[in-house]
């Protein structure tokens, strides 16, 4: 098998499509779509999300140090289009795109909730890498849609269609 030099930015694709939603200190939210994403440990239980310094939700995690991950199937590509295209310094994107939020149940951040899995997270450490700022986040919850849980309540992926 012959081998060539390939793009290093895109070296670890594919890998699921995010929308990390939070809520600055002033009660507003938003939310966007992330592409480096990850778990980074089991024990306990954590991932890493990469936010640009100059992306506006960056400094509502900044002020509260908390997020959510949500996981986006099919059913939200447009919304996940319109929130990786639009920022919400200019505008209430959620509520321009129709996005159904409900609040979390253990972070001050809001929950994309026709996502199929919703994590819930708290910051406990963050370092810049150089373009993304990564937070590492405590996961305090996770909600899934009922019919993509096991008996043992495990999350069965292969159920769940999820945007690449």
């Amino acid at each position: 098998m012959e081998k060539v030099n390939a793009n290093i930015k895109s070296c670890l694709q594919p890998m699921p499509k995010i929308l990390v939603s939070c809520r600055g200190a002033d009660g507003r939210n938003n939310a966007l779509a992330v592409a480096y994403c990850g778990n980074c440990s089991y024990d306990p239980p954590m991932v890493m999300v990469g936010i640009v310094p100059s992306r506006f939700s960056y400094h509502m995690i900044e002020e509260t140090k908390c997020f959510v991950v949500n996981l986006v199937g099919p059913g939200q590509k447009e919304i996940f289009d319109y929130l990786g295209s639009h920022s919400g310094s200019q505008e209430d994107k959620l509520a321009k795109c129709g996005a159904a939020v409900v609040n979390g149940e253990k972070v001050n951040a809001p929950i994309l909730a026709d996502c199929p899995v919703n994590i819930e997270c708290t910051v406990v450490d963050s370092i810049m890498t150089g373009s993304h700022k990564m937070y590492v986040g405590k996961i305090e919850a996770v909600h899934c849609d009922k019919s993509y849980v096991k008996a043992n309540r495990d999350i069965d992926f292969s159920k769940i269609e999820l945007i690449k």
